[in-house]
């Protein structure tokens, strides 16, 4: 077994030898350790320093600083390469919000939502106190599909003010029979948090939607469970 994992590291990315389970556990720490401080927005870090730490303390050593210092020092890291992160992907964001408004036949409302017809329809178009069933594909701005009802071989039905305000907007613009393309920037999709690991934190979103049905207030509709209600 640990033979294949040396095996392993060797045509991989490291040339480390793993000879016990003691090697590989160590180095599967050090995996999950450093994907941790990558995910807060930390560019880069001297290996060497960190594994001295780790052999210090190992050996029952005192560490360099004092445990309230070390907690500091990382928190403050952590917030810096995280407020870093974020101007980021918001100026990514709403980078591609404005180059995707310049596009032939791209419409944008006044709350920043914006939307191309792909086929109009004659229907009626919803409230926002009305059911609506849909087919939609959800995709981000990399053309990652997050969602689809397509894929479910089904369309959704779900009371469109339970979803983000994004949809909200969106599909009271869309008459019954159409396909509209929506962009949703990240202020009425999922804002600053994201939502899961399918949609990073300020992203705009984007979301292929044919309009089925509506049904109106008064009608007792079931909500199919494969509707996105919990976006809101």
């Amino acid at each position: 077994m640990y033979a294949g994992l040396a095996n392993a590291q060797q045509t991989g990315s490291s040339t480390i030898a793993l000879k016990s389970r003691t090697d590989s556990v160590a180095y599967a720490f050090g995996a999950s350790i450093a994907r941790d401080l990558k995910s807060t927005g930390l560019e880069e870090i001297n290996a060497t320093a960190l594994a001295q730490a780790v052999a210090d303390i190992f050996a029952g050593k005192e560490s360099i600083f004092g445990e309230e210092q070390e907690r500091e020092l990382i928190m403050n890291t952590i917030t810096a390469a995280r407020e870093k992160l974020d101007s980021q992907l918001k100026n990514d964001a709403n980078a591609f919000m404005e180059n995707n408004k310049a596009k032939p036949g791209v419409l944008t409302t006044a709350s920043g939502l914006q939307y191309e017809i792909v086929r109009e329809g004659t229907g009626d178009k919803p409230a926002l106190t009305d059911t609506v069933t849909v087919h939609y594909k959800g995709q981000l701005s990399d053309g990652k599909v997050f969602d689809s009802s397509y894929d479910r071989g089904e369309p959704a039905t779900f009371p469109l003010d339970r979803v983000i305000e994004g949809w909200q907007e969106g599909l009271q613009l869309v008459p019954v029979g159409a396909h509209y393309r929506i962009f949703i920037p990240y202020e009425l999709g999922y804002g600053e948090r994201g939502a899961g690991q399918d949609i990073p934190p300020y992203s705009p979103l984007i979301f292929d939607v044919e309009l089925i049905s509506v049904q109106k207030a008064k009608e007792d509709v079931p909500v199919s469970a494969g509707s996105p209600e919990a976006i809101k």
